[in-house]
Parts: C-alpha cells; sequence; structure tokens
C-alpha cells in the first residue's frame, strides 16, 4: 500500500500548475479505470459522479444541478424564501471542471481509482460563487491584490467510536487490541494510540498514497480522541487536503469496524472536537513574514490581523460552528474557547499566539470545530484577518490570566441561531464572502435548525413529561 515514487516533472510541488494534458498523463501512467468526480458542497459532503477512465476527457464536461452546492446537511432543500432569489427556480446545471492539482488515488479503492476535485461554473463561464472553494479562492485573491499571501496549518481533531447504527444511542469508545475500551484520559498518551496500530497504520499508508502531507498524531483528551496535524501551506491546498483526510478517515475506520467522527460533540462528558488554524501572512515578493518587524519585533498588521478576529469572529460563527450539536463543545474549562480574547501561549482564550521565532510568528484561531467545513471556516477566518489589516483595526489588551475566569472576557454566541442572527449584522463581512453566498449559507443554516427543532430529546421527556 506504499506510495509509488511521483514520475519525473509530476511531482507534488508542481501540481499547481498542470494542465489536463498533464492529469491525463498522471491517470495514464497509473492505468486508471475510474474517476470519482469530486465537489464540496456546504456542509463539506463529496458529491459528484463516478466516470470510467474512457469518458472522462477535457471536451465531455461534465454537469451537476446548481442545487446541490446549497443543500442542507440532513440533504434537504432549504425551506427558506430567501433561498428562491439567490439559485435559479429552475435548478439549472452547472458546468464542472477539473483541478489537475487536486488528483489524488483512491488507495483503498478495488480497482486504480483516482479522485479530483472539480470547480463549479454558470454556463457563461462565471465561477459559481456561493460554491464554498469559489469562496475560499476569492478570499486569497483579495490577499494577492495587496500582495500578501496567507499561509495556513490546520489541526485536526477527531473521535474513533464503535460502531453505532441505532442514532437514539449513545455513542462508546471503540475497543482496542487489549479488548477494553478507554475508561480514564489518555491525553499524549503513545499506548492509548498504539491500542489502535492497524488502523493508524492504513491511515498512514492512505494519506501517503495521496500527498496529503499529514504531520503529527497524537491522542487527545477524549477517550477514542485523536489529533492530526497538517504541515503549513497554502489555504486551498490545505482545504482540500483536509476535505480528502475526512474521507480517507472515515473509509479506514469502517475496514477496522470503527465509526470515525468529527461531530463537534459526539459524546456527553467528553471533551469536543476542534479544527485549530495556524495563521500568517508572508510578502509575496519577499517571503517574508510581515507580521514580524526586521527587528524581531511583532508587526502593525500582526495586532491588526488579530483586532479582525476579534471583531468579526462572532459575526462569522455560523461558519466556524455551522450546527447544533457545535455550541455543545464551546464550554469552559474543556480546552475549548469561549471568548475572542488574546494571548500568548494561552489555551483559555479563542486567539492563541504560540511561542516561536520571528519568522514564523503566528496565531492559532482556536474557536473552529471540526465540523466546519474547511473551504468555508479557513475563508472566514481570512476574511477577518484582511479586514483587520485593511481598516487597522487595533486588538484588545493581551488576556494574560485564566479567560475562562474574566468576567469581562467578549464571550461567543451560544446558539446557531444566535449566530446567523449576528451574520447579519456585519456588511463588510458580506462583501468579502459574497452576499449570495452569506444569503444561502444562512438559509440553509436556518432550515437545519428549524428541522432540529422539530425533535423531542430524551431528556425532555425525561424531566418535563411529568414534572411540569
Amino acid at each position: 500500500m506504499k506510495r509509488d515514487p511521483e514520475p519525473q516533472n509530476m511531482n507534488a510541488d508542481n501540481r499547481k500548475q498542470w494542465t489536463f494534458n498533464d492529469l491525463e498523463r498522471w491517470l495514464n501512467e497509473r492505468r486508471i479505470t475510474e474517476i470519482e468526480c469530486l465537489v464540496p458542497d456546504l456542509t463539506g459532503v463529496a458529491r459528484g459522479k463516478i466516470l470510467p477512465r474512457s469518458k472522462f476527457t477535457e471536451d465531455r464536461g461534465m454537469r451537476l444541478p446548481e442545487s446541490i452546492i446549497g443543500l442542507t446537511v440532513t440533504g434537504n432543500w432549504p425551506e427558506d424564501e430567501r433561498i428562491d432569489t439567490l439559485i435559479s427556480d429552475t435548478d439549472r446545471d452547472m458546468n464542472l471542471v477539473p483541478d489537475p492539482s487536486t488528483v489524488r488515488l483512491v488507495p483503498w479503492a478495488v480497482d486504480p481509482t483516482a479522485q479530483v476535485i472539480h470547480d463549479c461554473y454558470f454556463k457563461d463561464g462565471m465561477p459559481v460563487d456561493y460554491a464554498p472553494r469559489s469562496v475560499l479562492k476569492n478570499v486569497i485573491k483579495l490577499y494577492a491584490d495587496k500582495g500578501w499571501a496567507p499561509v495556513v496549518a490546520p489541526e485536526l481533531e477527531f473521535y474513533i467510536v464503535d460502531k453505532n447504527t441505532d442514532p437514539d444511542q449513545p455513542l462508546r469508545p471503540p475497543v482496542g487490541r487489549s479488548g477494553r475500551a478507554e475508561t480514564s484520559r489518555q491525553h499524549y498518551s503513545i499506548d492509548a494510540v498504539n491500542e489502535f496500530d492497524p488502523l493508524f497504520e492504513d491511515i498512514y499508508d492512505y494519506c501517503d498514497a495521496m500527498d496529503l502531507d499529514v504531520d503529527t498524531l497524537i491522542h487527545e483528551v477524549g477517550a477514542g480522541q485523536m489529533e492530526i496535524n497538517f504541515l503549513h501551506g497554502d489555504p486551498l491546498d490545505l482545504a482540500d487536503k483536509v476535505f480528502f483526510f475526512k474521507r480517507t478517515l472515515r473509509e479506514a475506520a469502517l475496514r477496522h469496524n470503527m465509526f470515525a467522527t468529527f461531530m463537534a460533540k459526539p459524546m456527553a462528558g467528553e471533551p469536543g472536537s476542534a479544527m485549530h488554524v495556524h495563521q500568517s501572512i508572508v510578502d509575496r515578493k519577499t517571503g517574508q513574514n510581515i507580521f514580524s518587524n526586521p527587528d524581531g519585533t511583532a508587526s502593525a498588521a500582526f495586532g491588526h490581523y488579530i483586532g479582525g478576529l476579534q471583531k468579526y469572529i462572532p459575526h462569522v460563527m455560523a461558519l466556524f460552528a455551522p450546527y447544533v450539536n457545535s455550541y455543545r463543545r464551546l464550554v469552559a474549562n474543556t480546552a475549548a474557547p469561549t471568548n475572542v480574547e488574546w494571548g500568548h501561549d494561552n489555551r483559555t482564550v479563542g486567539i492563541r499566539v504560540p511561542h516561536s521565532a520571528p519568522e514564523n510568528r503566528r496565531m492559532e484561531n482556536r474557536v473552529i470545530g471540526a465540523d466546519a467545513n474547511p473551504y468555508v471556516a479557513l475563508a472566514a477566518s481570512l476574511a477577518c484577518g484582511y479586514l483587520g489589516m485593511v481598516n487597522k483595526i487595533e486588538p484588545l489588551p493581551e488576556m494574560k490570566t485564566n479567560a475562562y475566569n474574566t468576567r469581562n472576557a467578549i464571550l461567543l454566541p451560544q446558539s446557531l441561531s444566535e449566530s446567523v442572527r449576528l451574520l447579519d449584522e456585519v456588511p463588510e463581512i458580506e462583501q468579502v464572502l459574497g452576499k449570495r453566498f452569506c444569503g444561502i449559507y444562512k438559509a440553509v443554516k436556518m432550515s437545519e435548525y428549524a428541522e432540529f427543532m422539530k425533535v423531542i430529546s430524551p431528556w425532555e421527556r425525561e424531566h418535563l413529561l411529568l414534572h411540569v
């Protein structure tokens, strides 16, 4: 299952310059027989089609209905009147164009199979502006127009759990090679990771075959909770890798009779899962980190970036915490932020500044949940920082104590409905992310919230049935 060496001139470093001819040569050299043509929707679900190799040609093209981008997490069309003014009510087709730089093997497939992410275009050749990948591309272009290039490094937490086909039953930690499930905290335990060695061997082999550039694997606080770190790089490339990794991990877990989940809070009494994102900005001409001055001190841009995050994170919270379940993670004293304070090496704040050399100065956005769409979350976080730098927004004073215990800490929204309402209050965010994208996103989220509110929970039946 180890990756074959890349052919000459076809390695991952020069993929950004690949043409369709390069893509076809890559497919032919690996004797690919099937191709999974993928489009990430608003939730991060992989939509698309599977084509035989003979049908995958540049002139053939591929189409999908425009509506597939704006489906709810349950696969339904949003029940919101605003959606009909934002997406064609005739459910017209989009043209899908493969991005050759995203081609990857599907290492678990029986027959030689590749997967390629596609971008969405209208018939007039313009990008579908509310497709998540398009939104991130537009934000990156804003940086490029200023001579900047953002650099990100995601840290993605997840749980592996026993297979559970009954959603009414609580999830449980899986049984490892010792024959026992975890019952106590195993933070950073090597032996706890080794309990699932066969699974993680497959994950690393799959990731190696797919050039996903994963770095460190650690055991997190929760029972069966892990974290994988990605090497830093271009935001679009990293969003693609997170998108691929989620598919890969779920597939590997299934092959070991387990589920892998990126739910923000899958189990009561256990910590939630986040996608912490380290962020810095380099000058496109010099390659220098603009967050540091020549003398090694923090630059004004560094403070303004933090100021933008502090001002706008509450307003883009629905993009960082996109589901009702997301807000169960954001509880004090659980290694999850409840505020938008900032501080050096302080894990009680939402914006942490790790210790680093001046050339590596960065901040870590700890607010984003593991359940967030990586394209949407990275676009939103970069948008906040961009507005901070362009508008020279000064940060609040650094939080040097435990922010959980500080009464005047600026708190995050506590529910999905509140977060969607706050997204309505910032026209400058709509301008950066796209008015139509924000409108469709709000319609999808309010439809999901309304659907959730139709469900009566066991807690309500237990405590309200005979007591009120």
